[in-house]
Parts: structure tokens; C-alpha cells; sequence
């Protein structure tokens, strides 16, 4: 299975055209080993998949790590096939156990040793990882600036963040003339909505930023792999879990299996493909420790639901 140009997306205002799913990173070095994740990489971009998320803290949670790990793998990935330039790379600063918070300083220090664990001199797009609101937005812009202008980063991203925050952020940069956030990434998938919908959603398409939202599928449980009675070997089973304790989580699978079974198509691709319908976004996130879990992420690619169907599924998960 292979995806058309056609089926690239404009990320916002940038100059990046980017597949509707963007592969998540955060398995590699983690539950996925360094082998298993050159497989996904590999079939991932065999099918025209061309944007990976990472982050500079994936995975320093997991025993015996200390963060970086995914960012690694990535970048020996990326050496071993030569094809830097065919993949958008986007990672994040704030969270490294030794790159902590957004001052100007460490913003500069973790992009200099992404760089270094990804093996390239450029990152495509870096976003705060999470907002510090004790520093001004004006010293984070300005960092970002610097690294625009150095060419260390194409273009810049903002995760979990407030709209007011988001705003002040967007104002400085054209009041200034710098580097803009072109991206979004937020917390939004069908179980959970009021953590992207509402003030923040409206700011993103007032002024044209491209959503790539994280736990597009509820750490699983929007795979409807998670069923009542039923045992799932994941390292993310317990949040997923918690969603089938709701009377949304029931609902929501309900309809999910209604749609699926019309297209005769996974439950993961239903779910992605209504978050890829939905105003301002670019492409969900959804990583595969394993090859076997890639084509129903992949399907979001050629999967269209009609209005009704998107409507049954808004109305399962109001």
C-alpha cells in the first residue's frame, strides 16, 4: 500500500507537506527494541509515510533509561537509509531530565543535543514540549528565533499549551517579526474532545496552525482492543482501560463498531479518521511497537467517512 502525493497534507503555513499520520516515536527504546523500530520505520515509509514525532525526553521513564533513547534510534534509522530529506522530523524541548524547563538557555542546549542524538543539523519542526508560564513568551520566541535563523530548526511548535498563552506567543511574533508557530500538538482524540475543542481549536484556525494531536487513540483503547472481560498485554493498558468504565467510552466503541464494520475496516482507522476530519488537523499521532500494528494506523490515509458517519461518531462521543 503506497499513498499518493495527493494524500500529503500542508502543515498550517509552512512549506511541509506531511502524511496524515504521523508516526509517534515514543515506543522506540522502549517497548519497541532497536530492531523493531527500524521495521516500523521502514514499512511506515515504505507506504508513504514521511513524519515522525519524538521528543528529546522519549523514553526516561522506562527502567534503565535516561531520555533520548527514541531520538537515537531515530537518527542511526535516518543514517542507515540515508533518506534525511525525505523525512520530517519533529521533536520537542522541556522535559529531559538534563534539559529542563524553557529558558533561552536550555531551549538552545536541547535542540544542540537532539541534534546530536538524531545525527542531522536541522530539525524540521521542534515544539515546546510543555508551556512554562514563568517564562515570558518573549524569551521562548526569541530562543526559537535564534535557532530559526542559525537554520538548526525549519519550524516551530507549541504542545499543551493555554489559548492565552498560545495567543501572546502568536502576537510577539508578528509584532517582532519572528519565527511563528506553525503547529499545534494537543491532547484530542473521541474520548476526550474538551481538551482540544472549544477557545484553543478556534485560535488554531483564526490563525491558520496545523493540530497534530497526541493519544489520537486514547493509549489504545480507541484500537477496540480493550473490551470488558478482555486482557490486553500493553505497557498503556491501565489508562486505556479507564475509558471502558464510561458510559462515552461504551458509546463511543459502539458506533466505532457500527462504522468500522460498513467499511469493513479496523476500529483504530475509523477513529483516526474522524480526528483527521475534524477542523485545523494536519494528522493524528498514533505510534506501532510492533509491524503488525502499522496498516490500520496507515488506513487513515484512504479511509473517508461521510457526514453521517462523522456525525454518529460526534454525537457518540458528545
Amino acid at each position: 500500500m503506497t499513498a499518493s502525493h495527493a494524500s500529503l497534507r500542508k502543515l498550517g503555513s509552512s512549506d511541509l507537506e506531511v502524511f496524515p499520520l504521523a508516526l509517534g516515536g515514543n515506543v522506540f527504546g522502549w517497548t519497541a527494541d532497536e530492531e523493531t523500530s527500524f521495521a516500523v520505520l521502514d514499512a511506515y515509509t515504505a507506504a508513504g509515510g514521511n513524519f515522525v514525532d519524538t521528543a528529546d525526553v522519549y523514553s526516561a521513564w522506562a527502567e534503565g533509561n535516561k531520555g533520548g533513547e527514541s531520538e537515537t534510534i531515530l537518527g542511526k534509522w535516518l543514517k542507515a537509509r540515508g533518506n534525511r530529506s525525505d523525512v520530517i522530523v519533529a521533536t520537542k524541548v522541556s522535559q529531559h531530565p538534563e534539559y529542563q524547563g524553557l529558558s533561552a538557555a536550555n531551549i538552545k542546549a536541547g535542540a544542540d543535543a537532539s541534534l546530536r542524538r538524531l545525527g542531522t543539523d536541522y530539525i524540521d519542526l521542534y515544539y515546546t514540549h510543555f508551556d512554562k508560564p514563568e517564562v515570558p513568551v518573549e524569551e521562548i520566541i526569541g530562543a526559537l528565533d535564534d535557532l530559526v535563523k542559525a537554520g538548526k530548526v525549519r519550524h516551530i511548535g507549541a504542545s499543551n499549551i493555554t489559548a492565552e498563552r498560545l495567543e501572546a506567543s502568536l502576537d510577539f511574533s508578528d509584532r517582532e517579526g519572528l519565527a511563528r508557530y506553525v503547529a499545534l500538538q494537543p491532547h484530542y482524540n473521541l474520548v476526550s474532545r474538551d481538551t482540544y475543542e472549544g477557545p484553543l481549536q478556534d485560535l488554531a484556525a483564526r490563525e491558520g496552525l496545523a493540530a497534530i494531536p497526541y493519544y489520537a487513540l486514547a493509549s489504545g483503547f480507541l484500537t477496540g482492543k480493550y473490551r470488558p472481560g478482555a486482557t490486553v498485554d500493553s505497557a498503556r493498558a491501565g489508562s486505556a482501560a479507564k475509558h471502558l468504565g464510561t458510559e462515552r467510552g461504551q458509546k463511543v466503541l459502539t458506533a466505532l463498531d457500527a462504522v468500522a464494520a460498513a467499511h469493513e475496516a479496523p476500529v483504530a482507522t475509523v477513529a483516526l479518521a474522524w480526528l483527521a476530519a475534524q477542523p485545523t488537523i494536519a494528522a493524528p499521532i498514533a505510534s506501532a511497537r510492533t509491524v503488525d500494528q502499522l496498516p490500520a494506523l496507515l488506513g487513515v490515509a484512504d479511509l473517508r467517512l461521510t457526514d453521517d458517519e462523522l456525525k454518529t461518531l460526534t454525537e457518540a462521543s458528545a
